[in-house]
């Protein structure tokens, strides 16, 4: 384990908040998983959800260790080249989406042959956060007209931001708003900050009067959705978010200072997204004010250590990838539990970490990966290269010695017989062949 421990880079304070996050992430996906037993087969048994949860997780490890292993400049060049694919993927979700078991939207794509789920968006959100810091630390001393950033920033921002639009609104929201706050952290100009801002407003209420327009396309089929949780969340009318967000401040009050206990809740029985978007209210129900307060301050710690992080790190684009890779996990976090006590309409926002889910787990893990890789030390950088130099070393041996060795081989098989040539150095054309 020590052995281990010692092949982990960068700042051990995010491994351990984060390995603490996900530790006691399987207690509540343990408890909160019945209702989706129930659902699924009859007999309430939540061990393979169990069991699902823990691959999901450990692979999510598995993808910082080997993302941390990566130099983080890397994903400058890679953010430019994976943006057109993640549009592709997201034009492929928005056509031909599926929907998974406890959701009532179209926003994962089934991987061909392994038969999982993936929600792109995440994947969206990640790439384009890194595109983001990419262009604002290329641009920082040079002062680019207004026309040429909004055709190098703005419209991949624009584009990716209206693919995910139709299928989810809380999450173009949360990229819309950390986009933003990235550029005005990159010190982007605050003129062409409140023109985007309004810009994107104005788009926002054009789709809304199109699917007003055309309300039976199943591209605007969510808008309903949408305006019914604003709606409900403002008056007193009783709808299904409603129910939910009952049973949830119902699961708070029941857990009072110490909590049911590990596996005791109630309101898992009859909360639909017990497992996932309303977690935390189960997580408050079995462990109390207490256990609720602690997941909140982990994910504080954690924030400060991102900003611990970003103000330690080398370069600009270093800094900004923190930020944006960083923040937008705790905020995501913090509109979950607000949504879970009311304070924010139904978002269908996960607890990162905490909830299950795979393609969610593993996405913060790869910008995890990202994050810790920035804060990695010189000397472990130099570590690592000297580790790479040896390892070439001993390939570059092996193959030596493979060459020597046929060479060796070669040698024998002709010194065993006379060696044969068809090239003909006399004037007779036919001496080659006669001489045979």
């Amino acid at each position: 384990m020590k052995e281990l421990v010692n092949k982990l880079k960068g700042d051990r304070v995010i491994w351990s908040f984060v390995a603490l996050l996900a530790l006691f992430s399987f207690m509540p996906v343990f408890s909160a998983s019945s209702n989706l037993a129930y659902i699924g087969h009859g007999t309430g048994n939540t061990l393979g959800y169990l069991v699902k949860h823990l691959a999901h997780v450990c692979i999510g490890f598995l993808i910082i260790y080997w993302v941390h292993k990566v130099p983080y400049h890397y994903f400058r060049a890679i953010s430019k080249i994976a943006l057109p694919v993640v549009w592709l993927l997201l034009l492929y979700t928005l056509l031909k989406g599926t929907v998974i078991a406890g959701a009532n939207a179209s926003r994962w794509i089934q991987v061909p042959f392994i038969g999982i789920t993936f929600q792109t968006s995440t994947l969206a959100a990640s790439v384009l956060f890194i595109y983001v810091a990419r262009y604002l630390s290329k641009t920082k001393e040079e002062n680019e007209p207004f026309q040429t950033s909004f055709i190098q920033l703005w419209i991949p921002v624009f584009i990716t931001l209206a693919l995910i639009l139709p299928a989810n609104f809380s999450t173009t929201a949360l990229i819309f708003s950390m986009v933003m706050m990235l550029t005005f952290i990159g010190k982007y100009p605050l003129k062409y900050i409140a023109f985007i801002i309004g810009s994107g407003i104005a788009m926002l209420a054009f789709f809304l009067l199109v699917a007003k327009a055309f309300p039976e396309s199943r591209f605007f089929s969510r808008v309903s959705t949408w305006e019914s949780r604003i709606m409900n969340f403002t008056t007193d009318k009783p709808d299904e978010d409603d129910y939910q967000i009952e049973k949830a401040k119902i699961a708070i009050a029941s857990g009072k200072l110490g909590g049911l206990g590990p596996g005791k809740s109630v309101q898992k029985n009859f909360l639909p997204q017990s497992s996932s978007d309303f977690i935390y209210a189960i997580v408050v129900e079995e462990y109390g004010l207490v256990g609720g307060v602690a997941i909140l301050v982990l994910y504080l710690l954690l924030l400060f250590r991102f900003v611990v992080a970003s103000h330690k790190a080398n370069t600009l684009f270093g800094k900004l990838v923190v930020v944006g890779l960083g923040f937008p996990m705790i905020f995501q976090a913090m509109i979950n539990m607000a949504v879970a006590v009311e304070l924010l309409p139904v978002t269908g926002q996960t607890l990162p970490l905490i909830s299950s889910g795979g393609s969610s787990i593993w996405m913060t893990c790869f910008s995890l990966g990202i994050i810790i890789s920035v804060t990695k030390k010189e000397e472990e950088i130099a570590e690592e290269k000297e580790e790479k130099a040896k390892r070439k070393e001993a390939l570059q041996r092996l193959i030596d010695k493979e060459l020597a060795e046929e060479d060796l081989v070669s040698e024998e098989i002709y010194e065993d017989g006379p060696v044969y040539s068809i090239e003909d150095s006399s004037r007779n054309p036919m001496n080659a062949v006669l001489n045979k």
